[in-house]
């Protein structure tokens, strides 16, 4: 049985709105390098979401190395008059293993709601996609007390798919207030959430689905982050836009 001793770290870079084809360059062949030519083994999976016009780029300087990729979003449609979306099996094509869906600036910015988040999740699974389904709460919701039940909210509909399609997800918490702003949850907080992801995933006997924590992960807080029992690794941002610090956060 899989336990927190047990579960593999598993470390995204999410690069968002960032990167061109030589900065790109620079970066892969620093993380590729890192890992491959690494002292010790690295026990870790540790993967990297740029934006869509660099997946190509990204799948050919990773291929055949420890590395793994994503995508950013995907649409829950799966093809048709739906101008500047971008569906699974366009990501298949790519040889995408994750996707991210429910960022919290997709909610934000987007208005993106919780059902479309599931359905989104769905139509990854539907490709053999991993999805990473975002969820967290904003600094009004934390300073009303409300973190617990926005989460809860947020996940309803995930769960609402069943055991089966859930066991083939991750779940990463980012609260909305740490991400970017350089504040991050404390370990003991950014514990309690994950703790209560986890309890909730157990309702739909999928207790043993990674979760990672996304907000100003850095290598400096990460191994103070990890050694909680219900973070399973990270979901990196502006950190992971630098080979160095990305991989001491994997390797933390």
């Amino acid at each position: 049985m899989t336990t927190a001793k047990t579960r593999q770290r598993l470390v995204i870079g999410n690069w968002k709105m960032n990167g061109s084809l030589a900065a790109n360059e620079v970066l892969l062949k620093g993380i590729r390098e890192g890992v491959e030519n690494a002292t010790a083994p690295v026990n870790c999976t540790i993967a990297v979401c740029p934006s869509f016009p660099y997946l190509g780029q990204v799948s050919q300087a990773l291929a055949d190395s420890p590395v793994s990729w994503g995508a950013q979003d995907v649409s829950l449609q799966e093809s048709g008059a739906f101008t500047g979306e971008v569906s699974a099996t366009m990501l298949n094509d790519f040889n995408c293993t994750w996707v991210l869906v429910g960022h919290s600036e997709r909610r934000a910015l987007h208005g993106e709601t919780s059902e479309q988040v599931a359905l989104k999740a769905q139509a990854a699974l539907a490709h053999n996609i991993t999805p990473v389904v975002c969820v967290g709460e904003t600094l009004q919701d934390r300073e009303q007390e409300k973190t617990l039940a926005v989460i809860q909210a947020q996940l309803a509909p995930v769960l609402a798919l069943g055991e089966q399609a859930v066991n083939k997800m991750v779940i990463a918490y980012e609260p909305v207030w740490a991400i970017g702003t350089g504040l991050t949850a404390s370990p003991e907080q950014a514990q309690e959430v994950h703790a209560y992801i986890r309890a909730q995933l157990n309702t739909v006997g999928a207790g043993n689905v990674q979760v990672l924590y996304g907000g100003s992960v850095k290598a400096a807080n990460a191994a103070s982050l990890f050694a909680m029992s219900d973070i399973d690794g990270a979901l990196v941002g502006g950190a992971a836009l630098v080979a160095e610090e990305f991989l001491n956060i994997a390797t933390a």
